[in-house]
């Protein structure tokens, strides 16, 4: 990592972290020694932000609740779309009616996912994973969410502009 930066080539650490922000996120790996900073990293978070303001999007956040700071800049008044994370305990039957509810009654509903695995392991055992209720969002409301995280094109091409290189260098 010190001989690339030394290099002066430009980096970026993509993750699919979707249970932390960016800041803790680099916090974990300063710790682990790695020399890092929350400009290096692109997250889905952010990246959904972007999409948000560029299209005048309002979400309702279906997201863990350590992952809220990295939307406060968005304006969460009256949602038009709903954004999905993994909200682990927040997976409940009332908040995933609640996101239903709201693309069902939307003339073009707009589901953003930051992600779409199906499952993860933690030191108690598997878990259902972002892409599970998303799955159940597109079916139950007839859309087809757009995905921000890897493997994404998307979430690459946001790297690519975050560091200002266009795709074919």
């Amino acid at each position: 990592l010190n001989r690339i930066k030394a290099s002066g080539l430009k980096l970026r650490f993509c993750t699919n972290e979707t249970q932390a922000t960016r800041e803790e996120f680099v916090k974990k790996l300063q710790g682990l020694g790695f020399d890092i900073s929350v400009a290096e990293v692109t997250a889905p978070a952010p990246a959904a932000c972007r999409i948000l303001k560029e299209r005048s999007l309002r979400p309702h956040l279906l997201v863990h609740n350590d992952l809220v700071p990295e939307f406060a800049e968005i304006d969460k008044t009256n949602p038009n779309c709903v954004v999905v994370g993994d909200a682990a305990e927040n997976f409940t039957y009332a908040n995933l009616n609640e996101a239903f509810r709201l693309l069902i009654g939307m003339e073009k509903p707009v589901l953003i996912s930051l992600g779409r695995g199906r499952y993860y392991k933690e030191t108690d055992g598997l878990k259902l994973d972002v892409g599970a209720y998303m799955k159940a969002l597109e079916y139950a409301c007839d859309v087809q969410a757009e995905v921000v995280g890897k493997p994404a094109k998307m979430f690459f091409e946001s790297a690519l502009a975050e560091m200002g290189v266009p795709p074919q260098q």
